[in-house]
């Protein structure tokens, strides 16, 4: 279903992201993952793409699997770095062809050997330029063509500290032709909310979906951090991971109820939709949205 489609219906969204697994036995785990939250119904599932494109092949067979084998709505990620015009033209007839509806564009990481890495060179050096490329695609089956979505980040963009300049790239992307608006994970409402009222000062209107992910044990939350480029943690949540000691079970809790917490929250002030990174397990995730009353 194009994006379009997904918001307009007027009730907040749910969705889930996986990341595709590199062998064989991670696949068919991850799939036994998927197959549990199916039940769930989310609006759609995304794909991610890795830093360079270095699971381009992993994460279009995950997406293809999953809109072949599920009624789950896969949105693959699609990034910039080192991709040429020609290269992103195949990628999008064979999404176009297997009959996905929606893409999320990002500039995307380069590889983890390129510290020196310069986006400057790329034909697409931005996300907008991406998003722009995506538009003019005229393979589709649907006369809009792509429904493409694109990142925001409540706590700023890593790499622009300039929060000014980070809403003007923002408008870019969504003036070349995004849709929608994903966030990067986030630890506390208020940034979310204030990141919305830019937005809106900013004159962006297309929904914004916030993304949660839960923290289940001390490691997964300082892989998170990596992962975010630096995500806060608010005083009251560190308390009270401090408060569970050694106990591993007291730590999957907390995180559970203050993911939860915070997934309400965002509910009862109009949010358009959570998004849920699952780190490719099923059980946080389906216990947050039982928490919430949301399972089918």
């Amino acid at each position: 279903m194009h994006a379009r489609n997904i918001f307009s219906k007027g009730k907040p969204t749910i969705s889930f992201e996986f990341f595709p697994p590199k062998t064989s036995e991670a696949k068919e785990n991850l799939f036994t993952t998927i197959l549990d939250l199916e039940s769930i119904q989310p609006a759609f599932v995304s794909v991610t793409y890795g830093a360079g494109g270095s699971t381009r092949e992993l994460t279009h067979d995950l997406v293809l699997r999953l809109k072949k084998q599920t009624s789950l709505d896969p949105v693959p990620h699609l990034t910039c770095v080192g991709h040429t015009e020609a290269e992103i033209d195949v990628i999008l007839q064979r999404y176009a062809e297997a009959g996905v509806s929606n893409i999320l564009a990002l500039r995307g990481d380069p590889p983890r050997d390129r510290s020196d890495y310069d986006h400057t060179r790329d034909t697409f050096p931005q996300a907008a330029d991406l998003v722009r490329f995506i538009k003019k695609f005229t393979g589709h089956s649907d006369p809009r063509g792509f429904g493409i979505g694109v990142a925001g980040f409540p706590e700023g963009h890593p790499s622009t500290p300039n929060r000014l300049l980070e809403m003007d790239y923002l408008k870019q992307k969504v003036d070349a032709g995004a849709d929608y608006i994903c966030t990067q994970l986030f630890f506390e409402n208020r940034d979310f909310y204030d990141f919305r009222e830019r937005c809106d000062l900013a004159g962006i209107s297309v929904p914004i979906v916030a993304g949660i992910m839960p923290v289940t044990s001390l490691s997964s939350m300082k892989r998170m951090a990596e992962l975010a480029g630096g995500a806060r943690y608010p005083a009251r949540l560190l308390k009270a991971l401090q408060r569970a000691g050694d106990s591993p079970e007291a730590v999957r809790q907390i995180g559970l109820h203050y993911a939860t917490e915070q997934c309400a929250d965002l509910l009862d002030n109009s949010v358009a939709g959570i998004h849920l990174y699952t780190l490719n397990q099923s059980t946080a995730t389906r216990e947050i949205c039982q928490r919430l009353g949301i399972t089918k």
